[in-house]
């Protein structure tokens, strides 16, 4: 190799290992947040800002030739807003609501993971990075390899990776959309759709579920609401605008008819109820995740569609906001109304996103039939 290309490698692989360790503990914050538990992750991520503004530092030192501008500009954008996560949550515990200016902080997590996603075409151990083995139906290490490879290898094709329509961080009404790098034209796909939480966006929550659908080739969807959440007092709201954002998917694509899952989390997962089990909606499957729930729900859905659609429940038994309880009560009337349900309940679980717990879900999904959709389908 030459000295300039000594130079490029060392200086990538000094960002790479404290970029990407960073990263996932990141993802482990937002897995453990709660309220009571702010200053102790604050204090488990300060060891990972000094080892990060080490390699980014070399890797912006670094004599980059022109044609590998935009790789040198992913690695920057990713690290800078890396750091501005670490950074930012560090200090929330000082701030007068922690939690929420550690969620705010968080923010920065899934703009980091847009910034870094194109590496995932070049480098493997990038391509590895946004796999989750749990969503892999063949569960072991060297599987995980090959599909990383694949990813890599895989030649650029038409409309496939991540897109955004309408919908920037200051847009609303818009979506995000991710297609499986190695979906060819005539193969069919599950589709993913995903439904972020009370004054989320469909841009940040789709690094939520990317992971998974890439691990599994799903097309993955993830809406952003009209409003500051879900329309849940008014359903057919945003009912119109995921119509048509499905009906985007099927011009273009080849969903599977009988995998077509709704999922969301928070208000998004209250949406999940009723959007996927209304009457003539195209939900093979939903899965709502730290949701609200009454019994009254059901006497505003038809009772067949209830019974016909599986169902997979996820909740923290240390959530918050909605109590476990909600949940439970939710099992136990989905089920006396003759719903098909999983429940799982998580004992380390706050009112925040399950990451790295989406593999059952994400094979239940795939391995158990689905109802045929209702006239949307």
């Amino acid at each position: 190799m030459s000295d300039q290309t000594d130079e490029l490698f060392d200086a990538t692989t000094a960002l790479l290992p404290p970029l990407l360790a960073a990263l996932d503990a990141l993802r482990a914050a937002g897995r453990a947040l709660h309220p009571q538990d702010v200053r102790a992750i604050a204090q488990a991520l300060r060891p990972f800002q000094a080892p990060l503004a080490e390699g980014r530092n070399q890797f912006a030192e670094a004599d980059w030739p022109e044609h590998l501008t935009g790789f040198k500009d992913c690695g920057l954008e990713a690290s800078r807003l890396a750091q501005r996560a670490l950074s930012d949550f560090s200090q929330s515990a000082g701030a007068p609501q922690p939690v929420m200016a550690a969620y705010k902080a968080l923010g920065y997590l899934s703009r980091s993971l847009d910034a870094l996603y194109p590496l995932s075409r070049m480098l493997p151990p990038v391509s590895r990075f946004f796999l989750d083995t749990g969503a892999l139906l063949e569960d072991d290490e060297a599987a995980l390899d090959a599909r990383a490879q694949l990813l890599c290898e895989t030649p650029d094709l038409p409309n496939t990776g991540v897109m955004h329509a309408g919908n920037s961080d200051s847009e609303r009404g818009g979506f995000s959309l991710y297609v499986p790098e190695t979906l060819v034209e005539g193969d069919s796909a599950p589709v993913i759709v995903a439904l972020h939480g009370g004054s989320g966006h469909g841009r940040s929550f789709l690094w939520s579920w990317l992971t998974a659908a890439r691990s599994c080739g799903a097309i993955l969807l993830a809406p952003t609401s009209a409003g500051g959440t879900w329309s849940i007092g008014e359903p057919e709201v945003d009912r119109e605008r995921l119509s048509a954002m499905l009906e985007f998917v099927r011009e273009r694509f080849e969903p599977r008819p009988d995998q077509l899952l709704l999922t969301g989390m928070s208000d998004g997962g209250t949406f999940s109820y009723l959007e996927g089990l209304a009457s003539d909606a195209p939900y093979t499957h939903i899965a709502p995740m730290a949701a609200s729930f009454h019994p009254l729900i059901l006497e505003m859905l038809d009772a067949q569609r209830v019974r016909d659609v599986p169902v997979y429940l996820l909740h923290g038994a240390k959530d918050w906001m909605f109590d476990v309880d909600v949940a439970r009560t939710a099992q136990q009337a989905l089920t006396a109304a003759g719903a098909s349900v999983v429940y799982q309940e998580l004992d380390d679980l706050s009112h925040t996103f399950p990451a790295g717990e989406l593999g059952p879900v994400v094979r239940w999904f795939l391995e158990t039939p689905g109802s045929a959709g209702g006239a949307g389908g």
